[in-house]
């Protein structure tokens, strides 16, 4: 049966409509009620006149109305757009701007800090605050309340299928800002069912989610959990042992995490209770540190580890069964369900085991590109290789740019990233984007972002960057500028300054000499 995004949660409603759907604090929520509440949604967005495959933004901590507004868009017809709630004023207005956001979903405090922004948002019509009736806002901009519109009559929603858009997850690539990649209900649900099934979700899970939803790897605690009929518990932590506490108290059955949390979680004492309950964990965004899977293996003896590697380009692409966890903890596993992993060399034919190549995704987790941006699209979405040359309509696969290579039984090893990406804290992060906020300031000459090893977040960002002339270079004064531009996991954990910046042979800045050059700077961490 093909389904729709929001589909997942309605037809589990059908079947159990009883049983608890989302939980989020003290508040709990059966699958009835939260179809009705996503049928509420959907039924204010279309009074707000949104049209079909239209964009609405949600711009929330994790909380009932992040989830409500999600799918409500979905089931109206629209795209949703779920906004990491951690980001600035700039990069938030970036991402309503680039793919015309026409309906924005916020609180009252969060909209009173992007109101200069949303002057330049000319395709935002409505602001619809969680938490208040009114706020000043630019002329173009319609503010009203979500709680008036949850009484709408419920027009008819736009018609879309399977392969129309249901949400867009902005990423950041290795030169420039984020860019957006375009999600179809098809690229989700296939997602949802293949990660389900492998995990072996079930309706008795209470799945854990301390990721955000504007991660596909957050999102898809979510999207699994309704694929089972099981509870999704919601947390947005402070501390790490935050996450520990909850996993007691709520009873959790399954934990998805970032390498930089299993590192701060393996180094707490865990509540022996959690043992009795605790089915599973995954990794993903980055290789789990060998110390950190052993010492989370000696805590949790009969938990099931699933080490995992995903592009938000495909959802997820390999999955290391648990069961190979201790035979090969440095593979990144083998294809997810539904989904074919190629290892190829430039020309595209297959690469011999142990020979390094491009890890290749093809399948229908491909996603439909990035959003306004046929360059990038075609840099990165090309034939899948190998295919018929008696098919008129071509294939296209992801090709991630990451090098790998296979053993003789066909697990995979990742080798390294071709790009210049910032994998920090679970976060790609590209250096452009922090350079240009650093050239902003007008406090240096020339700047060069990089990341270098770090045993906590998986690579710190490091800055180099040349003053002024006439004057010297300021570490506080430069920091003071960026922490109100910047989020946390973007902001240089150490700047260098130099009297000039290395060149390689093409003149660009040779950031890979620079992150060489300081590859020791953090030895010594705490892990």
């Amino acid at each position: 049966m093909t389904e729709l995004l929001h589909e997942l949660l309605l037809n589990a409603s059908a079947r159990t409509p009883d049983a608890t759907a989302l939980e989020h604090g003290d508040r709990q929520y059966s699958y009835a009620q939260l179809a009705g509440l996503v049928r509420q949604a959907a039924a204010a967005l279309l009074e707000c006149g949104l049209g079909r495959q239209e964009r609405v933004a949600v711009f929330l901590p994790k909380q009932l109305e992040t989830v409500q507004v999600m799918l409500g868009a979905a089931a109206a017809g629209g795209v949703f757009v779920p906004v990491n709630s951690v980001l600035k004023p700039e990069q938030v207005a970036h991402i309503l701007a680039d793919c015309n956001v026409r309906i924005l979903v916020t609180s009252r405090a969060r909209a009173e800090e992007l109101a200069p922004a949303l002057a330049q948002c000319h395709d935002l019509h409505s602001l619809l605050l969680t938490d208040a009736d009114t706020l000043a806002m630019p002329a173009h901009i319609a503010v009203r309340s979500w709680q008036s519109l949850l009484g709408a009559t419920a027009g008819a929603a736009h018609r879309v299928v399977d392969v129309d858009v249901a949400a867009i997850l902005y990423t950041s690539g290795s030169t420039g800002k984020p860019k957006g990649v375009v999600l179809s209900h098809r690229n989700m649900v296939t997602g949802a069912r293949s990660v389900a099934s492998y995990l072996e979700n079930r309706a008795s899970d209470r799945i854990l989610a301390v990721l955000p939803f504007s991660f596909d790897y957050g999102f898809s605690q979510l999207s699994t959990a309704f694929v089972a009929g099981a509870c999704c518990v919601l947390m947005d932590y402070l501390l790490p042992r935050d996450v520990l506490r909850a996993l007691e108290r709520k009873a959790i059955t399954g934990l998805a995490a970032v390498p930089p949390l299993w590192v701060q979680l393996a180094a707490l004492p865990w509540p022996a209770s959690v043992r009795t309950h605790l089915r599973y964990i995954t990794n993903s965004g980055g290789a789990m540190p060998g110390a950190t899977l052993a010492t989370l293996r000696g805590t949790l003896p009969d938990t099931n580890v699933y080490l995992m590697y995903g592009l938000t380009e495909a959802f997820r692409s390999t999955y290391l069964p648990p069961d190979q966890v201790d035979l090969r903890p440095d593979s990144i596993g083998k294809a997810i369900p539904n989904a074919e992993i190629l290892v190829v060399r430039e020309d595209g034919s297959r690469c011999a085991p142990g020979e390094p190549g491009e890890l290749v995704h093809r399948g229908s987790l491909v996603s439909l590109g990035y959003w306004n941006d046929k360059q990038k699209t075609a840099e990165r979405f090309r034939p899948a290789p190998g295919q018929d040359p008696g098919l008129v309509l071509t294939e296209l696969a992801v090709w991630s740019g990451d090098t790998v290579r296979t053993d003789e039984e066909g697990y995979i090893y990742f080798i390294g990233r071709r790009d210049e990406m910032i994998k920090t804290s679970g976060y790609r992060v590209s250096p452009t984007e922090i350079e240009e906020i650093v050239y902003a300031t007008g406090l240096v000459a020339e700047a060069a972002a990089f990341g270098v090893p770090h045993a906590i977040l998986g690579h710190a960002v490091v800055l180099a960057a040349v003053a002024k002339s006439g004057t010297t270079g300021d570490d506080q004064a430069l920091l003071d500028v960026l922490k109100v531009r910047l989020p946390t996991f973007m902001l240089p954990a150490h700047v260098t300054w130099r009297e000039s910046l290395p060149r390689n042979p093409n003149g660009k800045i040779d950031r890979k000499r620079l992150s060489v050059e300081l590859a020791g700077l953090f030895e010594g961490v705490a892990t």
